[in-house]
């Protein structure tokens, strides 16, 4: 879940002075067109809170970072308002919002209404239905007459419209409480946009609806193969027995989902999705008094109505604790939950103290999970997260056990830091650094839109005002190691639940079962009139601006390191990086010194006290190996650079081992590549994928072999880093310092000497497969999930545009050609993609990637869909220039600021560009034709030998069908994991 707090007033000591209270204060004002609104004082957002007449709310926030914005329509609705008959339709409806209205994705509506009528008629008898045979010749019925409809239907059309004003990340979610839509837009473009999505709230017009239907089946089998999700389910059932928070999930029952009803849809719709219902959020390069000129003018017309109150359930309290336990493939693990029984929306304040609980439970750094459990290593990945809903809230907590250790001893050790809490023992210093680490935190958060337009989300969900929601930082700072304790005493008690999560095969599945369903047109070359008319007139241009490397960064030296320095003007943050290149494939050491780093302290501290000491000084250190680098990064507050690069550069100089944190480490390593046997995600994309795409060793098992690495030794380790960190490497630095001031701190503290270091490195080669061939691992599951691989030709920088083009047409997004084809009109896919990689390494070949997540028995026809399309691209001439005018409205209003033009000037050298590639990429695609992305498919595409991927359960695979693609060989565990 995600958390967004409000940082007022920073004070950039330790956290003394940080503790002043910050008064806010809802008050109204006029704009200049006379229209009242919100707004609350001292707001670092500067939020203006709007009603229209129809009571819908709208949420600006003007932050000019890129003439884009980000915007959300939430509707205060979800699976918690589901008919108990009718489960999932909340989810399935955000689904059918994408198919259109009868003005948007239809090419002649009163023709096709008369068939979507009957179809919904057919579908209410269908689930009324028993007799089998009856309900197949329903179906059949229905099937045919889809088939004519969707010669009336436009598909996708919402989704063209949308790639052609250059949006992003088009999408929505549902959770128990909310559905929201969402579009990333360029400025420029607010005014299509809300025109779009006035017209899209007007009504629900469930066409290509058995397809789409489909494609929800697809997704709820997928989430039956996922553990963590039948873990949370089983969490929520167990917490609530009356509440639909517990008794009703958001995909919906099996049951429900055989048996849809389209007239309870269009009920749901007209009940909730209504103007007074819904909040408009937006955050960006925006105007206020424009902007909402333009809402107004289009969102006034949707309609007011009452909406249904419907009263929380009154939960039986939970005297003694519960248990439930979950069973399937992956590793196992421990989920502990606690019911409060506040509503969020009566206590505001609740929220905030149920986020100070959590933060001093994790943090990160030096919470009591994070150093009494993971920093302590009596457990794996420990972790704390709340959830405030609006008629109860949940604090989550959950961990792994090491090897031997039992779930219930990591279920104790979590009840112990509860108890912590309860008794006070924990550090005076704690509570205000968790003040200060949150300031410190949102005042990153507060450069994203996302994150702003997220918060007004969250509080119009909620039902809270807005100077409440704001307040959050007040209530935080406000809270004493007593409150604390007292919180803890009375909402922490026996009213829990925990999950154990076990290995062992899971007989309770019911799988949604595939239909017969005819592949229905799309009709991707056809314009509703709503489409030309919103189109007809341009939009204002606004031109790329690419970055001048010269200007945008000083590249220089300190000392003997090369350096690379942008000065931050827009907040008191920094962030430091020390960056030593490994090579293409390095010593797989390298990994495991740096998980022991972070187990080490010195003679003055112990690991868990240096972890304290940053978190004192708001700031932080972490390692890590991103592709040939090791990369370590010290980041927080500016005014406590000098004492925190000097407590780091006393922890190299000074560590001390600990043989027992070593001898922990080197147990857990051997039980995660154990576990990752049991994750079908990496046994899939990276064990399998690297059998494949290399001979021999590959990156992914070129690790230490297990007699070696039960031998090495903490002298060894620390012994590598330090002659590590005393060879050549660069520093990348983006903060307030100035350049001088920089290079005079890192000259008297920096203690590397910059020597030249010999590295070990393995050599790997990419295969050269001569033939097509079929591998597959047998894995427990629903679903199946493919990935076809084809090598091509070596990188060559001049390709990236044509690429670009290619992927935005062919598969990389919902509107691409194979979204539309595999999943709208077939119906064969929920998750489905198609695209040409980039190497990370320059030296390194492209290759061909398609992935097709379906039903076991649905590969045989999805196999052949994607071939087909891979081989014979059709051809679309309004798909295409959509597809242009994507990426150039992406480009145009792209702007790369702050950190990302430090990391943006390194990508683009290492790819062979030392200026902005983004003008190569805009100035070729601007004068492509379908006939260059139709040579580029057929020269480095189309027809290469092909190696197939298939993960699934053998007894769901038929294997004889699939040896038209190619030899079938089963692979093992061991073969594809090398242990």
């Amino acid at each position: 879940m995600k958390h967004f707090i409000l940082s007022i007033g920073l004070s950039i000591g330790c956290f003394s002075a940080a503790l002043s209270q910050t008064a806010f204060e809802t008050k109204t004002a006029t704009d200049s067109k006379g229209r009242n609104y919100e707004y609350v004082t001292n707001d670092p957002l500067k939020a203006r809170i709007y009603t229209l007449s129809n009571g819908l709310k709208v949420y600006l926030s003007d932050y000019k970072d890129a003439p884009r914005i980000q915007t959300y329509v939430a509707v205060r609705t979800g699976s918690k308002n589901d008919p108990a008959t009718a489960t999932g339709l909340a989810h399935y409806l955000e689904h059918i919002l994408f198919k259109g209205t009868s003005k948007i994705g239809t090419s002649d509506w009163p023709k096709e209404q008369i068939e979507l009528d009957k179809i919904e008629a057919l579908y209410e008898v269908y689930r009324n239905t028993a007799d089998a045979k009856k309900r197949t010749a329903i179906y059949h019925q229905i099937d045919s007459i889809s088939v004519v409809a969707a010669g009336y239907a436009i598909a996708n059309e919402y989704d063209k419209m949308l790639s052609q004003i250059g949006a992003q990340g088009t999408n929505a979610y549902t959770f128990v409480e909310q559905t929201v839509y969402v579009n990333d837009i360029p400025s420029n473009q607010i005014q299509k946009w809300a025109e779009i999505e006035a017209e899209r709230f007007s009504m629900v017009v469930p066409r290509l609806f058995h397809t789409e239907l489909e494609a929800v089946y697809e997704e709820k089998n997928k989430g039956l193969d996922n553990d963590g999700r039948k873990v949370f389910e089983t969490t929520m059932a167990s917490l609530f027995k009356k509440d639909a928070y517990g008794t009703q999930t958001t995909i919906g029952t099996v049951e429900h989902l055989k048996n849809p009803s389209i007239t309870e849809i269009k009920k749901y719709f007209n009940t909730y999705y209504v103007a007074n219902n819904m909040a408009i959020c937006m955050s960006g390069d925006l105007n206020y008094d424009s902007t909402i000129t333009l809402l107004e003018k289009q969102f006034s017309k949707l309609l007011k109505k009452d909406v249904p109150v419907l009263a929380a359930p009154v939960e039986e309290a939970i005297k003694i604790p519960l248990q439930a336990t979950v069973v399937g493939p992956t590793a196992e693990s421990v989920s502990l939950a606690y019911r409060l029984d506040v509503a969020i929306p009566k206590d505001p304040a609740f929220r905030s103290k149920l986020k100070m609980i959590q933060m001093l439970l994790t943090n990160g750094q030096a919470g009591l999970i994070d150093l009494n459990i993971n920093q302590a290593q009596k457990a794996m990945g420990a972790y704390s997260y709340d959830l405030p809903l609006k008629d109860y809230s949940i604090l989550m907590l959950g961990g792994k056990p090491l090897e031997g250790q039992t779930l219930e001893a990591v279920e104790a050790l979590l009840l112990q830091q509860i108890t912590n809490l309860k008794t006070g023992n924990f550090k005076d210093w704690l509570i205000p650094a968790v003040v200060n680490d949150y300031k410190t935190s949102t005042m990153t958060q507060f450069e994203s839109n996302k994150a702003r337009a997220d918060a007004f989300v969250d509080a119009f969900v909620w039902g809270i005002s807005w100077k409440d929601y704001i307040n959050e930082i007040n209530i935080l700072q406000s809270i004493t190691k007593q409150q604390v304790q007292d919180f803890a005493t009375a909402y922490f008690q026996n009213n829990y639940v925990t999950v154990f999560k076990r290995k062992g095969v899971d007989s309770t599945i019911q799988k949604v079962p595939k239909p017969i369903i005819s592949s229905v047109p799309v009709n991707r070359d056809s314009q509703s009139d709503f489409y030309k008319e919103v189109f007809k007139t341009p939009s204002p241009v606004i031109k790329p601006v690419y970055l001048d490397y010269a200007k945008e960064l000083t590249a220089s030296i300190i000392g003997v390191f090369p350096a690379l320095y942008k000065q931050n003007k827009e907040n008191a943050l920094f962030t430091q990086q020390y960056k030593w290149d490994l090579g293409k494939m390095p010593d797989p050491q390298n990994s495991l010194m740096l998980s022991y780093l972070n187990y080490l302290g010195t003679d003055k501290y112990t690991a868990e006290q240096l972890q304290e000491e940053f978190y004192k000084l708001g700031c932080n250190y972490s390692f890590r190996i991103a592709g040939s680098e090791l990369i370590l990064t010290l980041s927080g507050i500016q005014d406590n650079y000098v004492k925190a690069l000097t407590l780091l550069e006393s922890f190299v100089q000074r560590m001390k081992g600990n043989n027992e944190a070593l001898a922990q480490i080197k147990s857990n390593i051997l039980k995660s590549r154990a576990d990752n046997k049991t994750n079908k995600d990496v046994i899939l994309r990276s064990a399998m994928a690297g059998y494949v795409k290399y001979d021999g060793i590959n990156p992914f098992t070129n690790i230490i072999p297990e007699d070696r690495l039960k031998v090495i030794t903490s002298e060894e380790l620390i012994a590598a880093f330090k002659q590590l960190y005393n060879s050549k490497h660069e520093i990348v630095y983006y903060g307030p310092a100035s350049f001088a001031a920089l290079s005079k701190s890192i000259t008297k503290l920096h203690k590397s000497k910059g020597e030249s270091l010999m590295r070990i490195q393995t050599a790997y080669s990419f295969s050269k497969p001569a033939a097509n061939k079929v591998y597959w691992v047998n894995y427990d599951m629903v679903q199946a999930e493919v990935l076809l691989l084809s090598r091509s030709v070596d990188f060559n920088k001049e390709l990236i545009p044509a690429i670009q083009l290619y992927n935005e047409y062919f598969g990389g997004s919902m509107g691409s050609l194979v979204f539309q084809e595999m999943r709208e009109s077939r119906a064969l896919a929920y998750s489905v993609k198609s695209t040409f990689d980039l190497p990370y390494y320059p030296s390194d070949p492209f290759y061909s990637t398609s992935y097709i997540g379906t039903q076991a028995d649905k590969i045989q026809e999805a196999l052949s869909g994607m071939v087909e399309l891979i081989d014979n691209m059709p051809k679309s001439d309004l798909l295409f220039e959509n597809s242009k005018i994507s990426i150039l409205e992406t480009i145009a209003t792209q702007r790369v600021t702050k950190l990302g033009v430090l990391n943006d000037y390194e990508r683009n050298k290492r790819m062979g560009y030392t200026t902005d590639i983004r003008k190569a990429i805009f100035d070729s695609i601007s004068v492509m034709t379908f006939n260059d992305i139709h040579t580029f498919q057929q020269t480095y595409i189309n027809k290469q030998p092909r190696i197939i991927l298939i993960i699934g359960s053998k007894d769901k695979i038929d294997f004889n069908s699939l040896s038209e693609y190619g030899e079938v060989k089963e692979l093992t565990l061991e073969e594809i994991f090398g242990y």
